[in-house]
């Protein structure tokens, strides 16, 4: 019977569950493709550059798995405040406790194994895509790879279990510990609005004090380093608690009194429901703001990580293919490339000296990278003339990285083309090549350097060189490019969660707010001012945590200076993308919670 009784009180609140459910499937999913791809023996052996994101994926994992853990208990309490009547009720009907603490210690169990498993099969379709976008997109040579792996899935299925135990387990003993008339009577509480003037000017000061610390350690974390992390992360978490729990007090008590703002429609009735529920909700919209931050920060970072791996890549090398015995290549692959920069310098040698045309550097110059101090400039090419390259060691050096390495050791000497005819010695040629796009020829640029290694011997003893950019630009692209994803996919994962329990928040509070709509409606109020007031107030919860947020992550920035030449490069691409599926949410948390506290006028 309580069984029957307790699928009927599921029905009646599927949206709830569902929101829930989905988010647990994508944390689950998003989980299992960090672990399948870091626990992939035959996938990590066979592709070094990739190995060395290993551990990359294992912090993902370890910090998706702490905020999974927090989301969990979150959401999982705002589903038992919403059905802490129906216990109740079912108490008064003479239930045991002990019955009524099974039944929810299984439902909470079961609807999470069942999320792990949908979110297993569906992390193995994520985790083929990532596959997909890792060849197709990012140019990524990876073999050996498989979506399905036992091993993540293992460890995918015994972390949730773990989770959803304890998550049962405490939902369990909180409902039937509290008496049957406070489970009845909890939405009829009321919130204490009272709060002393000198606590509350010391929240406002507190709360921009802590922040202002935090956000100076982020901006100068090559002073502080660990210590600076360790004091920005308590300190934001600080402030950001006492941010909401003051200054947007203040500011909804300056609104109310302002009578031009208050008494415009039904504004005076939302800042009162903001006013009303402040409290309650500041722990929630102090979690979802620093959820917020880390989810837009992962998004921005590793997007800026994929932006870099061509600055990077451009900051190690002028030329974008290095052919030596260039005579023994087929120059029609080279102009397949549509050069932009096609020049070949002859060479004769002999045991001592290499020697080059002084007539050929004249006319195409050498080229070099110009050093510069700011990292957020990209260096330029500059010009080496023939008498420079011919009197200044660093320049020869600089020739000598594109030379064979039996030719390395010898003597750079530029000589004229009618001493070089001369010399009875044998002829070969260096060619250096600039193109139009070079990651658009990658594939052409690959086979040509391939062949260069074919036609001298000497380059396949060599293990790594800089000189030619493909290899410099695979080795940067795999790994920066776990970055991305890992950066990518927390995005996503921490952005369901906060919106999970953001909505869920709203939603657990709609039942005793369908008595004061109610009561508007009766006394004639239009059903679309009452439209507008819901999405001003669901908006300014939305919106105050968002706010927050994105000055949380413009300072966190500063902290990837050290590992990025510009963190603000390109900031559009991932805020955009983050705010479009942040205001879906809002749009759907809006649908639900309009279609429960209005009713439809017949």
């Amino acid at each position: 019977m309580l069984w029957k009784l307790s699928l009927t009180g599921i029905k009646s609140r599927l949206r709830d569950y569902l929101v829930l459910f989905s988010g647990l499937v994508m944390a689950s999913a998003i989980f299992y493709m960090f672990e399948s791809m870091a626990s992939n023996e035959a996938f990590l052996k066979s592709n070094s550059t990739i190995a060395s994101t290993v551990i990359i994926f294992r912090l993902g994992s370890v910090l998706l798995g702490i905020i999974t853990f927090v989301y969990i208990l979150y959401a999982n309490s705002f589903l038992m405040t919403m059905r802490q009547k129906d216990y109740a009720m079912f108490m008064m009907l003479g239930a045991k406790g002990r019955k009524i603490a099974q039944m929810i210690f299984s439902e909470t169990f079961i609807v999470g194994i069942l999320a792990t498993l949908v979110g297993s099969v569906v992390g193995i379709g994520l985790t083929s895509v990532v596959n997909h976008l890792l060849v197709q997109q990012l140019n990524v040579k990876i073999s050996n790879f498989s979506p399905f792996s036992v091993h993540g899935l293992l460890i995918t299925i015994a972390f949730f279990s773990i989770l959803f135990l304890l998550a049962a387990i405490v939902n369990a003993f909180s409902i039937v510990k509290k008496p049957i008339l406070t489970l009845i009577r909890a939405d009829q509480t009321p919130t204490q609005m009272k709060q002393h003037k000198f606590l509350f000017f010391l929240e406002v000061v507190l709360g921009i004090a802590c922040l202002t610390c935090g956000y100076y350690m982020m901006q100068n974390l090559a002073k502080f380093q660990l210590f600076g992390i360790g004091v920005a992360l308590v300190t934001i978490v600080l402030g950001t608690y006492f941010i909401f729990h003051s200054v947007i007090i203040f500011c909804l008590s300056l609104l109310k009194k302002a009578d031009s703002i208050a008494l415009r429609k039904l504004n005076n009735f939302t800042f009162s429901q903001l006013s009303f529920r402040i409290r309650e909700y500041t722990q929630m919209l102090s979690m979802v703001a620093m959820l917020f931050a880390l989810a837009l920060g992962a998004l921005t970072v590793g997007l800026g990580f994929r932006n870099e791996i061509s600055k990077v890549t451009n900051s190690f090398t002028v030329y974008d293919l290095v052919l030596n015995n260039a005579q023994k290549v087929d120059q029609q692959e080279v102009t397949k490339l549509a050069p932009k920069l096609n020049a070949s310098y002859t060479q004769k040698e002999d045991e001592q000296t290499i020697y080059y045309v002084t007539e050929e550097f004249e006319q195409t110059p050498f080229l070099i990278k110009e050093a510069s101090t700011d990292r957020a400039v990209e260096p330029k090419d500059k010009e080496i003339t023939a008498d420079q390259l011919a009197n200044e060691l660093k320049f020869q050096d600089s020739l000598r990285d594109y030379e064979l390495p039996e030719q390395q050791p010898k003597e750079i000497k530029l000589i004229s083309q009618a001493e070089f005819a001369q010399l009875n010695l044998p002829e070969t040629s260096l060619q250096l090549v600039q193109v139009t796009d070079f990651e658009k020829q990658l594939s052409n640029i690959e086979r040509l350097v391939a062949t260069n290694k074919t036609n001298n011997p000497a380059l396949q003893d060599v293990n790594y060189s800089f000189t030619q950019k493909a290899d410099v630009y695979n080795t940067f692209n795999g790994a920066f490019s776990g970055f991305e994803f890992m950066g990518f996919f927390l995005g996503l994962a921490f952005l369901t969660m906060l919106a999970s329990c953001l909505m869920f928040k709203i939603l657990s509070g709609s039942k005793s707010d369908q008595v004061r709509y109610e009561m508007l409606q009766k006394i004639g109020t239009r059903q679309g001012l009452l439209k507008q007031s819901i999405r001003r107030e669901i908006g300014v919860l939305f919106l105050a945590p968002g706010i927050l947020g994105v000055v949380h992550v413009l300072f966190g920035l500063q902290m990837f200076k050290l590992l990025m030449s510009d963190p603000y490069d390109n900031l559009w691409i991932p805020f955009t993308i983050f705010f479009v599926l942040y205001f879906i949410y809002y749009v759907i948390t809006t649908w639900l919670y309009t279609g429960i506290v209005l009713k439809k006028q017949a």
